[in-house]
């Protein structure tokens, strides 16, 4: 059966500590692995380094001593468990980030808080759909200031209009974020404030594939 945990999102870093990506804690165990990486562990606002072999002892230790975090996940090995990793520092890697928020569904949604911007209620994603406040038929265009999720039945509603044309209004107006918007979804919660450490809101935004 698969650990949800290896699902979970991480932080990687340049080897200069920049903040560059966000990937999945199994792609950052292969890193480990491969000593292409290593765990960033912060504590008290103090940066420790560990290798893949210091990290697994580090986290056994923990475990066999009941100091595991509240928020902490665990992945299980053939030996032992070993506690995902936050943060992890790319150790031959040093460009730096990609500036600008790729256009895509994902971080339209993530923009929007995957909020209908015609009637304010939260859906699925599923649910959703891109609408173009100025209709590609009028003259409008696919970006960041022209597009925002609509649930079906706004969307219906609204159909070849501008809001103002279908006596609509919009819960907020449509802006290109900063960075990406799912790292302000990430820091929310609880497990990933240790990212905030790496985040400079006016110098970098992550660039997904």
């Amino acid at each position: 059966m698969a650990n949800p945990a290896l699902d979970s999102s991480v932080l990687v870093l340049n080897s200069s500590l920049v903040a560059v990506d966000m990937t999945t804690a199994k792609r950052a165990f292969c890193l480990l692995c491969k000593a292409v990486a290593e765990v960033v562990d912060v504590s008290d606002g103090q940066f420790e380094f560990h290798g893949f072999q210091s990290w697994r002892e580090i986290s056994e230790f923990k475990r066999s001593n009941g100091l595991e975090g509240e928020d902490s996940e665990w992945v299980a090995t053939v030996s032992s468990e070993i506690e995902v990793p936050r943060v992890i520092r790319l150790l031959f890697y040093d460009r730096f980030p990609q500036r600008g928020v790729p256009l895509n569904r994902r971080n339209l949604f993530a923009r929007d808080e995957n909020k209908c911007q015609y009637c304010g209620d939260r859906f699925a994603s599923s649910e959703l759909s891109v609408d173009h406040v100025v209709p590609i038929s009028m003259g409008g265009t696919t970006c960041w200031t022209n597009v925002v999720c609509a649930c079906t039945e706004c969307n219906k509603r609204k159909g070849g209009r501008t809001p103002r044309q279908a006596g609509m209004h919009m819960v907020r107006r449509p802006g290109q974020p900063k960075r990406n918007p799912q790292i302000k979804l990430k820091l929310r919660r609880k497990k990933y404030y240790t990212w905030k450490h790496f985040l400079d809101e006016a110098y970098w935004s992550v660039t997904l594939e």
